[in-house]
């Protein structure tokens, strides 16, 4: 399924749909990282992923993660990003931003000469944003969906 939706800076396609309505998993409530648990041995909570995962579905947005800028924080290529449109920006939160006709994840720093964007990983310079940039900060990171 594809959608088309504008952007300040002209159409961004997006070409996969996620569903989340409406499915419940079973939900194990405690796994240790440690020692095994016996108490654990059973399943006997149900999770909705959606209302688990979403907090503002009218808001929110996935993308898939193309390139290892920000690996040394857990996020990395063909990782799924939720992402919320409805969060404010603030100093050190991991947003998306369209950066000039280009979507780019990074950790958001503001200071008082300006906003930069910061790389999780020491073999990408932090890119400072100038008034020659079409930019904007489309959304805040609030979860990752990994494959192992």
């Amino acid at each position: 399924m594809r959608t088309v939706f504008s952007s300040l800076s002209g159409n961004l396609r997006i070409s996969q749909t996620f569903r989340f309505e409406g499915m419940v998993l079973n939900l194990i409530p405690a796994i240790s990282a440690g020692f095994p648990s016996p108490a654990a041995d059973f399943i006997d909570v149900n999770i909705d992923l959606g209302k688990e995962l979403i907090r503002n579905p009218s808001c929110t947005f996935l993308g898939r993660v193309r390139g290892n800028s920000m690996q040394d924080v857990g996020i990395n290529d063909g990782d799924i990003l939720i992402i919320d449109k409805s969060l404010p920006p603030s100093n050190g939160r991991i947003a998306v931003c369209f950066l000039d006709g280009e979507f780019t994840v990074k950790r958001i720093q503001f200071e008082e000469d300006g906003c930069w964007l910061v790389a999780e990983n020491p073999k990408f310079r932090p890119i400072k944003v100038t008034q020659d940039n079409d930019f904007l900060i489309w959304g805040i990171v609030i979860n990752v969906i990994k494959y192992l």
